[in-house]
């Protein structure tokens, strides 16, 4: 435990991370010197451009994919792992990848099921100062490192040809409004996004029902974006029905 001084007279006790987050709320008010601005914040952008650069030289050629999101906290023998499982390996057999955040949880079984389906399995890992680390089931070659969620974010989006979207917190709603925000303003093409888990997904939805739409935040068609389906059958026939309107072979 360390104190601080929180205003005149006043001190309250706080944890060691309460104390770092602390330092780092002061440190973003202190006006930075030249040399921070030039060996930090400048030299960033080449870091930045570096991450982008490796990501669209490894991917160019991965062929049409689909990426599965959800939480990282699902242990195999779940109901929600197991089904992320099915639907990867179902997802192989009518040609196509398979792309996860690389981690453990559902994206474990994302990838799981690629490499049981005979699919190619892509994993797009993000450095935390937690837990995540790189699943077993991603090919060679095809497991990638990011420091910045948006330039993996942007990865997700450019090379996937569908969401599917398993029940998960913060960074899963991150990757699904993000997707159906570029596909509402127009600024990338529209493609399937299906959300798994009926029961898990009504709070949200509901909530875009009866408050967005309500207050006309946004409109009746932008409730068309996704598909919610229970099944591992119906989440892939989704995907299937999408692509097979444009006459699409996607197994090359």
């Amino acid at each position: 435990m360390s104190k601080i001084k929180r205003g005149k007279g006043t001190t309250r006790a706080t944890t060691g991370n309460e104390f770092e987050i602390d330092q780092k709320v002061q440190r973003s008010f202190t006006e930075k010197t030249w040399d921070e601005t030039i060996t930090k914040d400048s030299w960033m952008v080449f870091k930045i451009m570096a991450e982008f650069v490796d990501g669209y030289e490894r991917l160019a050629k991965i062929g049409p994919c689909v990426s599965i999101f959800g939480s990282a906290r699902l242990q195999p023998g779940s109901e929600y792992y197991e089904l992320a499982v099915e639907i990867a390996e179902k997802i192989t057999e009518i040609g196509f990848g398979v792309i996860t955040g690389g981690g453990p949880g559902i994206m474990e079984a994302g990838n799981k099921g690629a490499h049981k389906g005979g699919g190619k399995s892509i994993g797009l890992n993000i450095e935390l100062p937690f837990e995540q680390h790189f699943n077993p089931y991603i090919d060679k070659g095809y497991s990638l490192d990011f420091d910045y969620f948006f330039v993996r974010k942007v990865m997700f989006v450019k090379y996937s040809q569908g969401f599917i979207v398993m029940p998960g917190g913060f960074g899963t709603l991150d990757e699904l409004l993000e997707a159906m925000t570029l596909i509402q303003t127009n600024k990338i093409g529209r493609f399937p996004i299906v959300l798994v888990g009926s029961d898990y997904w009504k709070g949200l939805l509901d909530w875009f029902k009866d408050t967005l739409l309500e207050n006309g935040m946004i409109s009746e068609e932008d409730l068309s974006l996704y598909r919610v389906v229970d099944t591992a059958d119906d989440a892939v026939a989704h995907i299937k029905a999408f692509y097979d309107k444009y006459t699409v072979n996607v197994n090359f």
